[in-house]
């Protein structure tokens, strides 16, 4: 299924979000919020300050729960994100992007704005039957969201990271039982 691009980004930027809050923490500065604001084409106001770096790094734990959330649990999490942010869906159109959803003004701040389209592109995968598009990383060592968004449904981890420790994890422990194996007769 094809999701529109404001689903798909974010959907990314929560996930990228909620998995900052992993260690080692990746949101520890208002320089690398402006990097995550610029690199997930938000658009509306910001503060850049501290307020407001502290206000995005409280919404972590409640993107990871949303992401996560079963099918019940991730609707009632929508209407409470909604309801709490007085969302009131407007179309809009900036940036190079055609129409899309926005459910907040943009003067709103930063971590109401995310936490708003969080909820909305979940709307579009609780309706469209998707949610197992969402789980968590494949390593074995880690927690991370891991959002797939492929045709195939082949994303299996967080990052490029984690997916390459669990390759070279699997590559000792083949060269490690290839060493064991006594040699064949000559």
């Amino acid at each position: 299924m094809r999701f529109a691009h404001d689903t798909a980004t974010a959907l990314a930027s929560a996930a990228e979000l909620a998995n900052s809050a992993l260690e080692p923490d990746t949101l520890t500065t208002v320089e690398q919020l402006d990097e995550f604001y610029s690199r997930h084409a938000y658009s509306g106001s910001r503060s850049h300050d501290a307020a407001e770096l502290a206000a995005v790094r409280a919404l972590r734990p409640a993107l990871r729960a949303l992401l996560l959330a079963d099918r019940d649990e991730m609707a009632r999490l929508v209407n409470q994100t909604f309801a709490e942010s007085r969302a009131l869906p407007r179309l809009v159109r900036h940036d190079g992007w055609d129409w899309h959803l926005h459910l907040v003004d943009p003067e709103r701040p930063l971590a109401t704005r995310i936490a708003v389209e969080t909820a909305m592109a979940v709307v579009d995968l609780l309706r469209a039957e998707e949610l197992s598009r969402i789980s968590t990383c494949a390593n074995d060592d880690c927690v991370g969201v891991v959002v797939d968004m492929s045709r195939n449904r082949s994303r299996r981890f967080c990052s490029t990271a984690c997916g390459n420790r669990t390759a070279v994890a699997a590559y000792r422990a083949r060269r490690a039982a290839a060493a064991s194996e006594p040699s064949a007769p000559a």
